[in-house]
């Protein structure tokens, strides 16, 4: 498997080679025009002085004439080759002695017979290096008479830019090489923290949750320490939950089974009357009610863990649901001495769901407002319907849920401070419901002033 590190110092050092040589070529291309360029303008101003100097005192004689007496004149101003042409492209002098050729397809001769400044950059048979000729017409009042051409080689100027050259070749070597170094040491400082990053989070794979990912730095390899580090956090209080859970659940399953223990052994071993009996049989089966009940929410909690539940929909009518409910729930109340209540909105549309997970929602949720709530309270539930939502309250006067503890309540396994709390997953359970349902469940609760429940689930006309 291949390194990150050497990954980033491959696309570091690609990144550093096509910007160099990029640079590198068009810095060679801006010299060598800017030498090209220089010597062109150079042989110019010189052929453009002999020039000006044949019109004012030559032009007269004839260009014949002036070859034979005057030719000296015309490369006394330059060190350049000179030659003069005539206005068919021939040559009638060369200050080197070259040969007469055809020249009427050169750039710079055909510029200058349009009277324009000419230039021409190419191989000749008399130099192993390539020439530079311009050309400039020769005038002898307003009519052009001849050419005359400076030729100098490129020998010196290709030597002094190739000296150039190398200095840049050299100085982007050593640009890469410091470059190549700088990213070894940046990939590096990149890699070195996701290395102890990867290292914390490999410890906390084989459950050492107490490990710490060091930040090193605020960017998004310290958000992703701050990540670990949060969701070890998070596990080890899920874990202190499931202990709790586990500790508080043993304790709720030892209770009933040690009052139905304990009576089954005193009447196995006889009763004194059958007033005796009534109440150790009675106990025994309010305890096995009891237990059964704890059984039955450790099971629903699991399948909904599991994601095997699966809602049992049919044609419900909430209202008729909601008057179930009050009569189950009256007698308690009475019990309790507190006032309870139900509104419940008149002509509530049917929705296809699930009437008894609604039931074990509804009565989840009333009974822990019941047991929160003293004497001389009151408990209340309300329904109502808004196109396209029921909305649905539960509230009590009860002592209500610190504002610490409020966002954590609906946590599997979690248990609030009082002692009344059970097993710390029938709120989480309801919760599981509604969203099975698509709906919401939120909570609202002030310490000492009472809780609100408030359920918003969507009207479902036809079976999905």
């Amino acid at each position: 498997m291949k390194s990150i590190k050497k990954r980033l110092v491959v696309y570091f050092m690609f990144i550093i080679l096509i910007t160099v040589v990029t640079l590198e070529i068009f810095l060679i291309h801006t010299i060598k025009q800017n030498y090209y360029k220089n010597l062109e303008d150079n042989l110019y101003n010189q052929i453009k002085v002999s020039a000006d100097l044949y019109s004012q005192y030559f032009s007269d004689a004839t260009l014949h004439e002036n070859v034979l007496n005057n030719v000296d004149t015309f490369w006394r101003q330059t060190t350049a080759q000179v030659q003069i042409i005539d206005l068919e492209g021939n040559i009638l002098m060369d200050s080197i002695g070259v040969l007469p050729f055809d020249l009427t397809l050169m750039d710079d001769i055909t510029k200058a017979l349009m009277g324009q400044k000419g230039r021409w950059i190419g191989k000749v048979d008399y130099d192993t290096e390539q020439v530079m000729a311009v050309s400039h017409p020769l005038m002898s009042g307003d009519e052009m008479v001849g050419i005359l051409r400076f030729i100098s080689s490129l020998r010196e100027v290709n030597t002094e830019i190739k000296e150039i050259i190398s200095v840049f070749l050299w100085s982007g070597i050593a640009v890469v090489v410091i470059s190549g170094l700088v990213s070894i040491f940046l990939a590096h400082s990149i890699i070195g923290p996701l290395k102890a990053v990867t290292a914390a989070a490999e410890k906390m794979a084989l459950g050492d949750f107490t490990t710490k990912s060091k930040k090193k730095h605020d960017d998004e390899i310290g958000k992703l320490s701050d990540t670990l580090n949060y969701m070890a956090i998070e596990i080890l209080k899920r874990e202190q939950l499931k202990t709790d859970f586990i500790s508080s659940i043993s304790h709720e399953l030892r209770t009933p089974l040690t009052s139905i223990k304990g009576w089954a052994m005193t009447l196995k071993d006889g009763y004194e009357t059958e007033k005796m009996l009534e109440d150790g049989l009675d106990i025994i089966e309010k305890e096995s009610d009891r237990l059964t009940h704890m059984v039955e929410e450790l099971l629903d909690f699991s399948r909904f863990v599991s994601g095997k539940i699966v809602l049992d929909k049919q044609l419900v009518d909430v209202a008729s649901t909601m008057d179930h409910i009050e009569k189950q729930l009256t007698p308690r109340a009475k019990r309790d001495q507190i006032y309870f209540y139900v509104d419940c909105e008149k002509n509530l549309p049917r929705t296809y769901t699930d009437e008894n997970r609604l039931k074990q929602v509804f009565i989840n949720l009333l009974d822990n407002a019941f047991k929160f709530t003293a004497p001389g309270g009151s408990v209340s539930i309300t329904a109502r319907y808004e196109e396209p939502y029921f909305y649905f309250s539960v509230m009590d006067t009860g002592c209500g849920i610190s504002e610490e503890e409020l966002p954590r309540v609906k946590e599997k396994f979690y248990k609030g401070r009082t002692s009344k709390s059970k097993n710390g997953i029938g709120l989480s359970i309801c919760d599981e419901i509604i969203t099975l349902m698509n709906g919401t469940l939120e909570i609202e609760s002030q310490l000492n002033k009472g809780t609100s429940v408030k359920i918003k689930l969507p009207l479902q006309e036809y079976i999905v």
